[in-house]
C-alpha cells in the first residue's frame, strides 16, 4: 500500500501529527517531545494530538512550545475521542501522521487511510508490541514502520512477513549534556538500586524484589529505589512487606525530571520480561551507571557485557541477585563500567541521531517514497 508516484508532493514545513493515547509519564511520551522539541521547524511543523487525559508532560509541552490539542479528557480513549479524531483528520489533513504508543498505531492508521491521508507512518517500540498493536493484520495500513531497535525489526520480518523496505530501525536517543554524572563523579550515600520503570506485569518488578531481598542482608545499609506509577504499586507494596523488605524499598511517582534519581543512584537495574529499547536504560548510562539488565529485546544491542553492565535472563531470581551483588561489592567496576556506558551513548545514541533519522525517513516518504529507506 505504498504512495503512488503520481501523488503531489507537499510543500515544506510539512505539517506533522503526532498521536498519543496520553501525556503521561512515559518512555515514549517523553521521546515524543524530545523529537518535537529538536525539529527542523523550518521543515517540518509539529503538533500533539492526544486521546484522552493523561497531562504529566503537559507542561513540557509548554515550556518548549509543542502545541498539544486533547480529542477528550475522558480518563480512557472513549467514543468521543474516535469521533473527534476522525473529524480532525478530514478536516486538517496533515501531511504526515505519526502514531506512538499502542492505541493510536491501531486506531490512527485505522482513520488515517479512511480519511485519504498520504503518509501514515506506524511506530513499534515496545517488546510487547507487535502483539498489542495486531501487527500481523495492520502493518499494511501505515506506509512505513519504525522501531527502535534491530531485534523488533527482526522479528516483525521474520514473524510477522514485513517486507523489509518498509521498516526502518531510529534508536533511540537522549542528550548526554542533560544527563551529566553528578557533580565531580562522586555518588553520595548508603549503596542505592535504582529502577526507574511503569509499575506494570512486563517490568517483572517481584523477580527484581526477590533478587533484592536474597542480598539484602549481605548489603545492609543498600536501598532499592523504585520509580514509576501504574497498577501494581499497592501489591509490590504488599510484595517488599512480605519479603522483610519494610524500609528497604523505596516508592517513587514518575517525574519529568530524574537526574537526582540517577546522580544518586549507584546501579541501575531494569528486570523486565518484555522491552525494545528503553529510554530509562540510555538515560542512567549517560549518567554513568552501570547497567543490570534482562536480556530481552534490544537491550543485549545497548548494554556491552561486561563492559557496560550485566545482563541476566528474565525471570532468573538468583542470576539477578548475583548481578547485584556482584556489582554491590566492587566499586572500581562499577564505575568503570558507567564510563564505559556514557562513551556508548555518546558516540551511538545520541539525541541528534534520533532525530536526524526520523527527519530522513519522513523526507522520502513526504518526496514520494513508499519505502522511505528501510535499513
Amino acid at each position: 500500500m505504498g504512495r503512488g508516484r503520481g501523488v503531489q508532493v507537499p510543500g515544506f514545513p510539512a505539517r506533522v501529527v503526532f498521536l498519543l493515547e496520553d501525556l503521561s509519564f512515559g518512555g515514549t511520551q517523553r521521546q515524543a517531545l524530545e523529537l518535537a522539541r529538536h525539529l527542523d521547524r523550518s521543515r517540518f511543523r509539529v503538533e500533539l494530538w492526544v486521546l484522552r487525559a493523561g497531562d504529566d508532560l503537559a507542561p513540557l509541552a509548554q515550556k518548549w512550545d509543542i502545541p498539544v490539542n486533547w480529542l477528550a479528557r475522558t480518563s480512557r480513549v472513549s467514543p468521543r475521542s474516535h469521533l473527534t479524531l476522525w473529524r480532525r483528520l478530514r478536516e486538517v489533513r496533515p501531511d504526515l501522521l505519526m502514531l506512538l504508543t499502542v492505541i493510536p498505531n491501531i486506531w490512527g492508521r485505522i482513520w488515517g487511510r479512511l480519511a485519504g491521508l498520504p503518509v501514515i507512518v506506524g511506530n513499534c517500540r515496545g517488546g510487547a508490541a507487535p502483539w498489542r498493536q495486531h501487527e500481523r493484520w495492520l502493518w499494511p495500513l501505515a506506509h512505513h514502520l519504525l522501531c527502535n531497535s534491530n531485534s523488533l525489526r527482526d522479528f516483525l520480518v521474520a514473524r510477522y512477513g514485513l517486507p523489509p523496505e518498509r521498516l526502518t530501525v531510529v534508536p533511540n536517543g537522549v542528550d548526554p549534556e542533560f544527563f551529566q554524572p553528578p557533580p565531580g563523579g562522586t555518588r553520595q550515600g548508603p549503596p542505592v538500586l535504582l529502577s526507574v520503570a511503569r509499575l506494570v506485569p512486563d517490568k517483572d518488578h517481584d523477580t527484581l524484589l526477590m533478587a533484592f531481598a536474597l542480598i539484602a542482608s549481605r548489603h545492609p545499609e543498600a536501598e532499592l529505589w523504585l520509580v514509576g506509577d501504574g497498577p501494581r504499586r499497592q501489591a509490590l507494596e504488599h510484595k517488599a512487606g512480605d519479603l522483610a523488605l519494610n524500609g528497604r524499598v523505596r516508592f517513587f511517582s514518575g517525574q519529568p525530571d530524574l537526574r537526582a534519581f540517577y546522580h544518586r543512584a549507584h546501579l541501575f537495574v531494569l528486570s523486565s520480561v518484555a522491552e525494545a529499547l528503553p529510554n530509562v536504560i540510555l538515560e542512567a548510562m549517560a549518567a554513568g551507571l552501570p547497567i543490570v539488565a534482562t536480556r530481552v529485546g534490544g537491550i543485549p544491542e545497548v548494554v556491552v557485557e561486561k563492559s557496560t553492565g550485566l545482563l541476566v535472563e528474565p525471570g532468573d531470581v538468583t542470576g539477578l541477585a548475583a548481578a547485584l551483588d556482584y556489582l554491590l561489592k566492587n566499586s572500581e567496576i562499577r564505575e568503570s563500567m558507567g564510563q564505559h556506558g556514557r562513551e556508548r551513548v555518546m558516540q551511538q545514541y545520541s539525541l541528534t541521531a534520533m532525530v536526524k533519522g526520523h527527519e530522513e525517513v519522513w523526507t522520502r516518504l513526504l518526496q514520494g517514497s513508499p519505502e522511505g529507506g528501510g535499513l
